[in-house]
């Protein structure tokens, strides 16, 4: 079920950009002919939005996120663990805050058009919880797998030293 969903999910986000790719390309073709497609930049950017969090929660899945680890991958293995859970929880917890503040702000936004589409901005607005949702379900999932790797691993009490370390 779950190779499903993210099968599922990669084929929604790919398909996005395929039809923003053509979406932008076509308006730019009849904007050539002066015949432009008004409402295709205001489609595409919808859209945009859409493919974003869908993208970035499959770059969360694959661990692709770019990540700053010059002092942290020179911790220990336990200690980096705490500190990747710890971490997630931080990111959990705004993720969820956005989910709840984004949904407050699709609410705001039902009767506002979305540029000259006539689409409601709700639909735009509606990527970031529903996105943020996304999120935080493969963060959690991916947290409460951590966090059962770090109790069955046994806790080191002593590691020595490596060779060069003893010997100069």
């Amino acid at each position: 079920m779950k190779s499903l969903y993210v099968k599922a999910e990669a084929v929604l986000a790919t398909t996005l950009l395929a039809v923003i790719v053509l979406l932008v390309f076509a308006a730019g073709i009849t904007r050539w002919f002066g015949y432009p497609l008004v409402w295709s930049v205001d489609v595409a950017q919808l859209l945009f939005a859409w493919a974003s969090f869908l993208g970035a929660d499959l770059a969360l899945r694959k661990h692709a996120h770019i990540g700053i680890d010059y002092l942290v991958k020179r911790l220990p293995a336990r200690p980096r663990a705490i500190l990747d859970i710890v971490l997630a929880l931080g990111v959990l917890a705004f993720l969820l805050t956005m989910t709840v503040k984004g949904y407050q702000l699709t609410m705001l936004n039902l009767e506002r058009q979305f540029g000259d589409s006539g689409i409601s901005y709700a639909f735009v607005t509606a990527a970031v919880p529903v996105g943020c949702l996304l999120l935080s379900v493969t963060l959690l999932g991916q947290t409460l797998a951590a966090i059962s790797r770090l109790r069955s691993t046994p806790r080191p009490i002593f590691t020595a030293p490596a060779a060069e370390e003893v010997m100069p």
